[in-house]
Order: C-alpha cells, then sequence, then structure tokens
C-alpha cells in the first residue's frame, strides 16, 4: 500500500486511508476488528473518526461508537502506535431528540451541531481521548467549518491543544476555499499551526451548476490545493456511497443531488466502458482514476461495513489505467 506525504509534516500517510464511521453501529465488533486487522497487515496506516460516529444508525445510537470501538481494538491489540490516527470534533448533536422528530428536515441535524468554540473543542478532544484510550490523536479536524465562532477563538483553541500534545496537527473539513485562506493566514499571524489536511468530498463525478460546494472539491479548491503542497486533500465518499455500481443508488441516493446531470451520465458511462474492459467494477475504476492524481496527489478514504467491502476496495490498488483512460476519463462529461 502506498504511501504519500501528509503536507509539510515529514509524515508519510496511506494513500488508501480507513473510515472508520460505521464501526461499533452498523458494523459489528468482530467485523469491525477483522477489518482493523487486515487493514495494518495489509500496510495501511491511517484511520480517520470523529466524535459524532455514529448518531444516524439507529436510535440505540448516540455517537462516540466508533472512537469507543477503536479503543477496545488498540487495547486488545497494542498497536495504536502503529496508525496515524484522526478523529473530528464540532459536529456532535447537542439535543438529538430534536433531530429525531424531524426525519424529513436535511437542515435538522446541522442546527443541532455543537460547533467549534474554544471550551467546546478542548471539552470534545477530551472525551474522544478518553473513548479511543490514548493520550493523544494525530490529526484533529475541525469537523464543520462553523462560521457563528471568530475563527481566533477556534485556532487559539486548537494550538493549546497541539502545545498540551493532545493532538499533533489539526485539519479543517466541510470548508469553502476563502475560509481556508482566511485560516491560514490568522494562523501564519498569530504563530499558530495551520491546517496539514481538509478533507472534503471528491469524486470523479463534477458537482452540478448551481449545487452547493461547501463539502466538496470544485475546480477553485482544486487549484488552490495544487499551489499550496502544505496542505493534503483527504478525499471522502469517494465512490459516492458505491454509486458507480449500483443503479438504485444513483437514482435515489441523496448524495447524488449534488451531482445529477448530463455531465454525470457522461462520466458514468465512461466508468462503465472502462471497467467493462478491464474486468473490474466501477468503483474500482474510480479508485484507481483518484490513486493516479498527480495534481494534487490526495489520500483516498474508503468507509467499509463488511470484510467484501474492503477486500473491493484494497482489488483496486492492482488496478492500472493506462494513459489513454485516463485522458479518456479526464475529457468525458456534458
Amino acid at each position: 500500500m502506498e504511501t504519500l506525504p501528509l503536507g509539510n509534516t515529514g509524515e508519510r500517510v496511506s494513500q488508501l486511508a480507513l473510515g472508520c464511521m460505521l464501526m461499533g453501529t452498523m458494523a459489528d465488533e468482530e467485523t469491525s476488528f477483522r477489518i482493523l486487522d487486515r487493514y495494518l497487515d495489509d500496510g495501511g496506516n491511517f484511520l480517520d473518526t470523529a466524535n459524532c460516529y455514529a448518531w444516524w444508525p439507529g436510535p440505540a445510537f448516540r455517537g462516540g461508537e466508533s472512537e469507543s470501538l477503536l479503543g477496545r481494538w488498540f487495547a486488545r491489540t497494542g498497536r495504536r502506535d502503529e496508525v496515524f490516527l484522526a478523529t473530528k470534533g464540532g459536529a456532535w448533536i447537542r439535543d438529538l431528540a430534536e433531530v429525531r422528530a424531524h426525519p424529513d428536515d436535511p437542515g435538522a441535524a446541522a442546527r443541532q451541531y455543537e460547533g467549534a468554540g474554544g471550551q467546546t473543542l478542548r471539552r470534545a478532544l477530551d472525551d474522544s481521548l478518553r473513548r479511543l484510550g490514548t493520550d493523544h490523536v494525530d490529526l484533529y479536524y475541525v469537523h464543520v467549518d462553523d462560521r457563528n465562532t471568530p475563527l481566533e477563538e477556534t485556532l487559539e483553541a486548537l494550538a493549546d491543544l497541539v502545545a498540551a500534545g493532545k493532538t499533533r496537527y489539526v485539519g479543517w473539513s466541510n470548508v469553502r476555499t476563502w475560509r481556508l485562506e482566511r485560516i491560514r493566514q490568522l494562523a501564519e499571524r498569530h504563530g499558530w499551526p495551520a491546517p496539514v489536511a481538509v478533507q472534503q468530498q471528491h469524486s470523479y463525478l463534477r458537482p452540478r451548476p448551481g449545487a452547493d460546494t461547501t463539502s466538496i472539491v470544485d475546480d477553485e479548491q482544486l487549484d488552490y490545493l495544487r499551489t499550496h503542497d502544505d496542505l493534503t486533500l483527504v478525499a471522502y465518499s469517494p465512490i459516492l456511497k458505491g454509486s458507480y455500481d449500483d443503479l438504485t443508488k444513483r437514482r435515489e441516493h441523496h448524495v447524488m443531488e449534488s451531482y445529477r446531470g448530463p455531465d454525470s451520465d457522461a462520466r458514468f458511462a465512461m466508468v462503465a466502458e472502462i471497467a467493462a474492459e478491464l474486468g473490474v467494477t466501477g468503483n474500482q475504476v474510480v479508485l484507481a482514476w483518484l490513486r493516479q492524481q498527480r495534481d494534487p496527489r490526495l489520500v483516498t478514504l474508503v468507509g467499509v461495513r463488511t470484510l467484501e467491502q474492503y477486500a473491493a476496495a484494497v482489488r483496486s490498488l492492482d488496478v492500472q489505467l493506462t494513459e489513454d483512460q485516463m485522458t479518456r476519463l479526464a475529457e468525458a462529461g456534458a
């Protein structure tokens, strides 16, 4: 499994990161432990979670389940020092009953995010460390950019957490490019740690005109990342919930709301064409396409619930797209 530099930190992380979002909920403990064991045995080292993972699979869950499972796995295996561990704060749900009372309201959860206030992040990371059973994480993200809290307050709190040894590096997620630049300017001005990673949704499809791209990499953000090699893109939802191989998800899953249109139709068709040429799945073609990006290079974050899904993702590492295939993928679209 290949590694790549994390910004200019001197760290090298697996180009295929393992998302642990549904471990402890939709993925049971035995399955989760087997996936984690296999990922490390395959040479992987980059684990990703968050304090709010995962409240949404059912009423029995509150958040914190993924971190708690990882804590039990670290205790069982003693492999904490073998991984680069990332978690996030800011999207913990304050009033879960209120969110669950309005299941058809897409904004209900966002209105209940606890945000990135200084005291909130300090408490949240302490809670995460307790669940994880460790004294530090390697990377701590602001999970959702919080425009209701002064950036100075958030950045100063993150600097305190780095100084205390509770996280080694900081990152941001679900953030627009202009905000990211403002964050970096403030960090430089005050001598605070700047983000070394930005975690955004990124796949082969391009967002449709007019889509909300706060959480999705757009052309402007790609251009920004090409000229700032001290910031590494960690691409989440790379296969858009499996939509490249599942027509039902392509038609019905809410993740497609930002992409539907003739451009995506043309790109889906090209993925299917190349998958047929290679005898692999469309999802594997897209994971290979992301892995072969060079400008910028990026980490691909895959979240899996089963050993079969994990094995399929790892098989994508053996898929090598030709120059002609990469060109056809790049030129496809309406």
